[in-house]
């Protein structure tokens, strides 16, 4: 039997993956949960075979869980199940070693068969994202870059950042602008976004 927890914040998702699941006699759906921290606490409860992870959960997102899931050495199979055919996050999923990444609009044979073969030991990508693992972009960003608009996404404004790092306002400013410039984006939020999508955040 593969003993498997479905972690998915749509509720009506959530509950018609778990029902067709139940379907196959050879699977047992031990726990549905709606965000990564219940997900962290059913994994160490139930100790399944497999997770599905939603990758934009609450609390803890797919892939934070998928590292914590490796860091406390667990045995359990990872699966991202997502809607984002984003490179970055792909890219992500990798280092972590999950061992299927798969979109959320494949037909549901295609989660079943992916589920019993990331069981007998192999990797499984959507053909749709199988071609972003070969066309991994470079980085553009300096480490001060990459650090400023971490901050920014944490909500820290220039002169929040000015005082935690201990820099002028103007040159926290030429960070951002820098990094703006480098990412083609309008604003430093869209270059927390593009950021975040190429998997440099």
């Amino acid at each position: 039997m593969i003993r498997i927890i479905i972690a998915e914040d749509q509720k009506m998702l959530r509950g018609a993956f778990a029902s067709l699941l139940k379907f196959e006699d050879d699977f047992e759906v031990v726990a549905e949960v709606p965000d990564g921290q219940q997900a962290w606490e059913a994994i160490l409860e139930h100790k399944p075979d497999v997770c599905l992870l939603d990758i934009e959960m609450p609390h803890i997102n797919g892939l934070e869980l998928a590292e914590n899931i490796r860091r406390a050495g667990l045995p359990c199979k990872i699966m991202m199940v997502t809607t984002f055919a984003r490179p970055g996050y792909l890219q992500k999923a990798m280092d972590a070693q999950v061992e299927g990444y798969l979109l959320k609009d494949e037909p549901i044979d295609c989660l079943i068969g992916a589920i019993r073969r990331v069981m007998k030991g192999e990797r499984v990508v959507s053909t749709d994202l199988a071609a972003a693992l070969f066309m991994k972009e470079e980085n553009p960003l300096s480490e001060r870059e990459t650090e400023m608009l971490r901050l920014t996404r944490e909500g820290m404004t220039t002169g929040d950042i000015s005082k935690a790092l201990f820099l002028t306002r103007g040159t926290v400013r030429n960070y951002l602008s820098s990094a703006i410039q480098k990412l083609g984006a309008e604003s430093r939020q869209r270059a927390v976004t593009i950021a975040e999508e190429k998997g440099w955040l």
